[in-house]
């Protein structure tokens, strides 16, 4: 029996577990990842990606994931017991990119290659997936966990504790860690209804890969051979005060959305942009601030929505913005505004008129180790696109208007917005005043 100790364990190899662990080894924190069996699972469930999630793994320089997922496709039911089409439709709509969402198409990309790009990541930082390695037991207090393994070699077992300073429990529903914790998992068995996926070849007149084939609530999809089936069921849990309303309000919209499909025996229900998921927002967090918003008593959450792209608050996604011209530092070229975002800094963005305007907002940053925070100058498109010096890390001319536009300033405006490391804004302030207002709340020094 071995005692080590290390910063953070990771337990559960599926994509919630792989992201946690990348996110961690890019912010410079080490990372052992577990996996109880001894084969990498092989199937296509859980293979729809929606356009936030597309977003996010931008952030995490991931590209891999949308490039090799593909659209979804159409849908055609038959009526029960026949082949005999009923309908051909899309499962979820189609929307064309637009500056400032370049990831408007779900994609589909099986959960095998899915976890296989993520695990290639991983390596990059030297951080291998340990499988045959199973979670025990642990024991938690104020300052670490203690963890019992159990590693298989062959036919033996070998026993290790050890001790970190984080255990994150990614291993699902019927892991050790929700049993332990004695986390309740609420939720419904539906008798009325009984939805199977599976990856299956299939040999029969009237069908092929093009579509994703329904008759009597069978859900058929055409990606290539393979062997297991899955019954799912909704079910929630909650993990933080910010996340339990999305998860609550995500819930009824689905619920609801299956209750259309049993009662109809139709999926249009499913087309709708909610799913998309680019509307969540955390407007009612502790920690988020704007000087701009008017608060309304008794406001409801409302935290799973569709996007409305003519209202933007902080607690919200940040929008993307292309041809912004870079005239800091270096030479003048064209960038986008979605590659400043990464998973291991802030970013804090001044749009204003002036560069000069800007001169107290980065001086109020200048405590900020410059490794968990950027900032980036945004001026008008009247500015010219020549070079200066500056004290923030990036200037940017926005020559076409698309950031000024998404983010709803006006050209002879000065607005501070600062975007958390997963490109949702967690202020919009007017002043250095009110950025150190903001900080204050996140870090203890400011």
């Amino acid at each position: 029996m071995n005692c080590n100790h290390l910063p953070v364990l990771v337990v559960g190899t599926g994509p919630v577990g792989l992201v946690a662990a990348l996110t961690l080894l890019q912010n410079g924190i080490s990372v052992r990842i577990i996996e109880k069996n001894l084969n990498i699972h092989i199937g296509q469930r859980a293979s729809g990606i929606q356009p936030r999630t597309l977003e996010l793994y931008n952030f995490l320089d991931v590209p891999e994931v949308n490039n090799l997922g593909t659209p979804f496709p159409l849908v055609r039911s038959y009526k029960r017991e026949t082949m005999e089409p009923l309908e051909l439709q899309r499962m979820l709509p189609f929307t064309e990119p637009t500056p400032a969402i370049p990831f408007f198409v779900p994609k589909l990309l099986g959960q095998d290659l899915h976890k296989m790009i993520l695990r290639r990541h991983l390596e990059k930082y030297s951080c291998f997936v340990e499988t045959g390695t199973e979670l025990r037991s642990f024991e938690q207090s104020d300052k670490e966990v203690t963890a019992v393994l159990a590693k298989k070699q062959g036919e033996d077992e070998i026993l290790e504790t050890l001790t970190t300073n984080w255990m994150i429990g990614a291993d699902g529903a019927k892991g050790v860690v929700r049993k332990h914790l004695g986390l309740t998992f609420q939720g419904e068995t539906r008798d009325d209804f009984c939805f199977i996926t599976g990856d299956i070849r299939l040999i029969c007149a009237g069908l092929d890969r093009m579509f994703l084939s329904i008759g009597n609530g069978l859900g058929v999809s055409m990606t290539g051979p393979s062997h297991y089936v899955q019954l799912t069921r909704l079910a929630k849990m909650a993990d933080s005060s910010e996340r339990l309303p999305v998860i609550s309000d995500m819930l009824e919209v689905t619920t609801s959305i299956l209750n259309t499909a049993v009662t109809t025996g139709s999926i249009g229900g499913w087309n709708n942009r909610i799913l998309f998921m680019l509307g969540i927002h955390y407007r009612f967090s502790d920690i988020v601030l704007d000087e701009f918003a008017s608060p309304v008593e008794g406001k409801p959450i409302d935290a799973y929505r569709v996007l409305d792209e003519t209202y933007l608050e902080a607690g919200g996604r940040a929008p993307d913005a292309p041809k912004l011209i870079h005239v800091y530092p270096g030479k003048s070229d064209v960038m986008i505004l979605f590659t400043l975002y990464r998973s291991w800094c802030h970013t804090v963005l001044v749009f204003t008129p002036s560069p000069a305007d800007a001169t107290p907002i980065l001086a109020a940053l200048e405590w900020c180790d410059k490794s968990i925070m950027q900032s980036a100058v945004i001026l008008p498109s009247s500015t010219p696109a020549t070079p200066f010096a500056s004290a923030a890390n990036f200037v940017l001319v926005d020559q076409e208007g698309h950031a000024y536009s998404a983010y709803l300033v006006e050209a002879s405006q000065t607005k501070v917005f600062v975007v958390w490391p997963d490109g949702v804004i967690g202020a919009i302030v007017r002043d250095a005043e009110g950025v150190r207002k903001y900080f204050s709340r996140i870090f203890r020094e400011m």
